[in-house]
């Protein structure tokens, strides 16, 4: 039995979740509510010292770590095949997986955090604000999430998010502008998988058209996305509607300064 310990709203647990879709596979879910904490509760700790989400379990053995994980689920249950056999096929999916876990993870966090976890955290008392940013249990993700609740989209690290989708679309029209379907051809990949929540999210807030307006094959692919059942499935089913709106709320508050921001960063890469 496949046992996914997850939260429904986090994107790495999405990205799990559409790989166990895509495969067709029977597994449970337990949730761990970050809101509340529960990913240091001390046995969740003992399967997942990091405390975070999501945790798979297999056969009594836990992975972590989402792309480790949808590598893993693509090894012990290979049909339908998301990695590709070939060796440089397959380092371009890893290009994928790094640009996604090294860039767009932080870049999607600070975004989401300036738009919706910031103004929440308003209302909290000095104290809760600080045990809340104390729990994060990272010294440089504690010092991202102080900034960005200080100073909002205004932060530098919400600047380097942005910086990293530009990267990221630029790098995915260009990739798919060979008449092709997917990221790699035309069968989907854990390239595309490892991608998908950190567009959809983007979408949620309202922000991803600031992207791919001028991006007419990025913008083929994401609508061949929305149109895959285990995309329902996996990510717009789990999400409850106050979540959804509350998304749209306030994405669409900070889109005019991320709309501005990303302006003069396009400005300041001309050569």
């Amino acid at each position: 039995m496949l046992t996914l310990y997850e939260f429904g709203n986090s994107v790495c647990c999405q990205k799990v979740r559409l790989t166990l879709e895509l495969k067709d596979l029977e597994w449970q879910s337990i949730q761990i509510n970050l809101f509340k904490s529960e990913q240091y509760n001390e046995k969740y700790l003992k399967l997942n010292p990091k405390g975070v989400v999501p945790t798979l379990v297999h056969n009594e053995r836990s992975i972590i770590e989402s792309t480790l994980i949808c590598e893993y689920l693509d090894d012990i249950y290979p049909i339908p095949k998301l990695i590709p056999s070939d060796p440089y096929m397959k380092a371009q999916m890893r290009i994928w997986s790094k640009l996604v876990d090294e860039g767009l993870h932080e870049g999607i966090s600070e975004i989401s955090f300036s738009a919706m976890f910031r103004e929440k955290m308003k209302h909290m008392s000095p104290e809760q604000r600080e045990v809340r940013l104390r729990n994060v249990g990272d010294p440089r993700r504690y010092d991202r999430f102080k900034s960005t609740f200080e100073l909002g989209v205004d932060s530098q690290f919400v600047g380097y998010a942005i910086a990293a989708y530009e990267k990221a679309f630029d790098l995915l029209e260009s990739s798919l502008s060979k008449s092709q379907m997917w990221i790699l051809g035309d069968d989907l990949s854990l390239a595309d998988i490892n991608l998908i929540p950190y567009v959809a999210r983007l979408n949620f807030l309202c922000l991803l058209n600031l992207w791919i307006d001028d991006k007419p094959q990025v913008q083929k692919w994401w609508t061949r996305v929305q149109a895959l059942p285990q995309y329902i499935d996996s990510i717009l089913t789990p999400m409850q509607d106050v979540e959804i709106q509350e998304m749209k709320h306030y994405g669409e508050l900070i889109f005019p300064q991320i709309k501005s921001r990303r302006a003069l960063l396009k400005v300041s890469m001309k050569p």
